[in-house]
């Protein structure tokens, strides 16, 4: 599967999720490594770098932003081997 596909699907999947939660896809070209998805939902938000698999490489600054954005709120890697446990994460962190 190609990462465009999964991220579309995860798009989806997330706004059933989540009804009524905003997300936005990051424009890379202007900060290296931002990662790919922000999720705004009711008074918190996170933010999603989607890979096409565990295996996939990491661009340079990727682990430096999804790290810091997970001390701000809430960040992950996201992957289809993964998903079903960061939605169930990000589940938890969004009911806090």
């Amino acid at each position: 599967m190609l990462e465009s596909d999964f991220q579309a699907k995860l798009i989806r999947e997330l706004k059933t999720m989540f009804a009524g939660c905003i997300v936005m896809k990051n424009d890379a070209s202007y900060i290296q490594g931002i990662p790919d998805l922000l999720v705004l939902y009711n008074d918190k938000w996170a933010a999603l770098e989607c890979k096409k698999n565990a295996k996939a490489k990491k661009r340079p600054n990727q682990e430096y932003y999804v790290g810091l954005m997970n001390e701000m709120s809430f960040s992950r890697f996201i992957c289809p081997e993964n998903k079903e446990e960061v939605l169930h994460e990000l589940q938890q962190a969004f009911e806090i």
